[in-house]
């Protein structure tokens, strides 16, 4: 797996693996309401993103990019214990809609993982 992302991680927790998806509002959200949200991680740009609440439970991971620790965002994940990373930055641009990735929370920083 090739590194293509960090972050701020909101807490300590071990990798877990799934598909992107791109979710920048509530449209989004009731279209993977219809799929189901299981083994999603997800990638939002607004780190006050209420709109992931019908979903969150079945998350397997968020990535924001932008937003601190301290963000609505961050408090939900923790809340909920799904792994997150805030404020990620991409090395090469954001990894593609539907892309298989790895979301580690286990080191000093977030990291994202594309293959």
């Amino acid at each position: 797996m090739q590194e293509v992302g960090r972050g701020d991680k909101v807490f300590d927790h071990a990798p877990v693996r799934g598909r992107l998806r791109v979710l920048d509002g509530p449209d989004d959200v009731l279209a993977l309401m219809d799929t189901g949200a299981e083994g999603v991680i997800a990638l939002v740009r607004d780190a006050g993103a209420t709109f992931l609440a019908p979903v969150y439970h079945e998350l397997a991971g968020v990535v924001c990019t932008a937003g601190t620790v301290r963000s609505h965002i961050g408090i939900v994940s923790r809340e909920f214990q799904v792994p997150c990373i805030m404020a990620a930055s991409f090395d090469a641009g954001e990894p593609a809609d539907g892309a298989e990735v790895e979301l580690d929370c286990s080191g000093e920083a977030g990291v994202l993982r594309v293959g």
